[in-house]
């Protein structure tokens, strides 16, 4: 039996496909407390640049940038779902939405959320504490 590392998430409506590269499974599972993760709820997970690819529905991601314009934030433009983002804290890394992961719970969510998923302060993102900083500063 060949065990791989290869996974396939989708968007509800199916138009957008995405291939994941797992090697090490699920890389810190969390949340956000940040103003567009606290509305959305989706617990994420993290993957290199190189190990998520769109392998259909590039032309129906939608792209929603919001406060400094650092991360990038896609969903399917059809059903709404969001698929994954790049990251602000770390633009060399894509979380993407576990519930788009395709399979009988491959990673058995119910149990992460049993476990309890970590939560990121992004209202307090480490990132706004240097601009503060860095104005305050500047003000002095």
């Amino acid at each position: 039996m060949q065990v791989t590392n290869q996974f396939k998430a989708s968007c509800h409506c199916g138009a957008i496909e995405l291939k994941l590269t797992l090697p090490e499974g699920l890389v810190d599972p969390r949340r956000c407390d940040c103003s567009m993760c606290r509305r959305r709820g989706a617990i994420v997970a993290s993957v290199p640049l190189s190990a998520l690819e769109v392998v259909k529905g590039q032309e129906v991601l939608s792209l929603y940038q919001f406060n400094t314009h650092s991360a990038k934030h896609f969903s399917c433009s059809k059903c709404g779902i969001y698929t994954h983002h790049q990251r602000r804290s770390n633009p060399h890394l894509y979380a993407f939405n576990l519930a788009c992961l395709e399979g009988d719970d491959p990673f058995q969510l119910h149990k992460l959320l049993q476990e309890g998923v970590a939560l990121y302060d992004g209202v307090n993102h480490p990132a706004d504490q240097m601009s503060n900083t860095m104005k305050v500063d500047l003000d002095e």
